[in-house]
């Protein structure tokens, strides 16, 4: 099961929005920690890389250049996806954006080398 699209925006070349919602039955969550299931990192990377194509066809993963979590993300979280794509250096940036109410907190962020 995919992690249900909310809303995709581009508000810009080079940048996109993407509002998802963290379905408690989503695989990822399943055995990964029972006491307070979360969103691994490898899950978030692996949405990061498929919206990703969107904003670079044609490149692929080269590496990771920095990343942090934050704040864990939890079924039944909205959050959005932040990419910008900067072709000229090859760098992806990505942040997810947890909500609460009217305000967004960052969870996780980074940057990711893409190649041809």
């Amino acid at each position: 099961m995919k992690i249900p699209e909310i809303e995709r925006r581009e508000p810009g070349p080079g940048y996109l929005e993407i509002t998802l919602y963290l379905d408690p039955d989503l695989l990822w969550f399943k055995g990964h920690f029972a006491v307070q299931p979360l969103l691994p990192g490898v899950a978030q990377l692996d949405r990061v890389m498929h919206y990703a194509a969107a904003l670079a066809p044609g490149y692929r993963f080269h590496s990771i250049q920095n990343v942090k979590f934050a704040a864990p993300l939890l079924p039944e979280n909205t959050v959005t996806l932040l990419l910008a794509w900067q072709p000229e250096r090859q760098m992806l940036t990505f942040s997810y954006q947890r909500h609460a109410g009217n305000e967004r907190h960052t969870a996780s962020s980074g940057k990711i080398r893409l190649c041809q």
